[in-house]
């Protein structure tokens, strides 16, 4: 098969990934092979191939967004030609605290697709049979790829942030995740102000209907109930805490944080204001969120790429030059 590969002990000067010809995966117990239909770009895996996150392989396919249909493996549950989606989570070990305690998302020996095992940068992908998510057939592939990390982990920072109906939810950047978010936060009839970076990001936020925008560094003009950061930049969390109301909540979707600057305690954080992280997702948080998007008619503003330019698809999103998400589709 042809895939993209990612090698961390080389620097190479065409790109962060070469395409190559790798053996067909063969499914081991518990999983499938997926005949892989679309990958979406995330940022992680730029933080992956750039160097933020330390190499867990030497060679490595990365993506981790991946749509595709069951080829062999196929169980009852799962019969062949079945689209699934496939995220992040790519496994838990299921006996650590976390996972017997419903909080498989911090398991102690987790799998992550793209990372630790080899993703969907390619024409086939071997994942486990229990974290493969059914898709409905109103949702076609190229569209549903961004929902499968950008939405859940954006739908669980919701959820982590503790939002309640009819809030005021600031979202501080708006690519991808924060796109999807706003759909959840309409829903539930809270009124959204967005801060982030860059006019086009403005114009997105703008037509997707938040009461508010502002540029990096401006402050709502209303105290906030709730707020998620998407930018992996520690100014921008203070910047969320100095816009919360006493007793509110800024949750952080970030999987790589710079530095957070010192602030002032009695200001931002005093009157039991709380920082939360976010950290990967569970696949309740999969399962609801696919079924909230099928229902709002969620579909993504995407940029279709050939596996060919992955490197061309991944440095769309370092610069944030695509329109909407970057998907790889085979």
């Amino acid at each position: 098969m042809k895939a993209a590969v990612f090698d961390s002990r080389l620097n190479p000067a065409s790109g962060w990934v070469s395409i190559e010809d790798l053996p067909r995966p063969r499914p081991q117990a518990g999983e499938v092979l997926l005949k892989v239909i679309a990958c979406g770009i995330c940022r992680t895996d730029l933080h992956i191939v750039e160097g933020d996150l330390r190499p867990i392989r030497p060679r490595l396919v990365p993506g981790h967004q991946i749509v595709g249909e069951v080829v062999e493996g196929a169980t009852p549950a799962l019969p062949a030609g079945t689209r699934v989606g496939v995220s992040w989570m790519g496994g838990v070990d299921g006996d650590c605290w976390f996972c017997r305690h419903g909080m498989e998302n911090l398991c102690d020996k987790p799998v992550f697709t793209g990372y630790s095992i080899d993703g969907g940068y390619a024409e086939y992908a071997a994942v486990r049979a229990d974290f493969t998510f059914p898709l409905s057939e109103g949702l076609d592939a190229l569209h549903a790829a961004p929902l499968l990390c950008a939405g859940i982990i954006g739908f669980r920072s919701l959820r982590v942030a503790g939002i309640e109906r009819g809030e005021r939810v600031g979202l501080f950047g708006f690519g991808s995740s924060a796109s999807l978010a706003i759909r959840v936060l309409q829903s539930w009839d809270c009124e959204v102000y967005v801060v982030t970076r860059g006019e086009a990001h403005r114009k997105a936020a703008e037509a997707s209907g938040a009461a508010w925008v502002g540029g990096e560094g401006a402050k709502p003009p209303v105290e906030l109930d709730r707020a998620v950061t998407f930018a992996p930049s520690g100014k921008v969390v203070v910047s969320a805490l100095s816009a919360l109301r006493k007793g509110g909540v800024a949750a952080i979707n970030a999987v790589h944080l710079d530095q957070i600057p010192a602030f002032d305690y009695d200001k931002l954080l005093w009157g039991e204001r709380q920082l939360r992280s976010v950290a990967n997702m569970t696949r309740q948080d999969a399962r609801d969120f696919i079924a909230l998007a099928h229902d709002l008619k969620i579909r993504p503003s995407v940029t279709a790429f050939p596996l060919e330019e992955a490197n061309r698809a991944l440095e769309a999103v370092k610069h944030e030059t695509a329109d909407g998400s970057a998907v790889i589709v085979l």
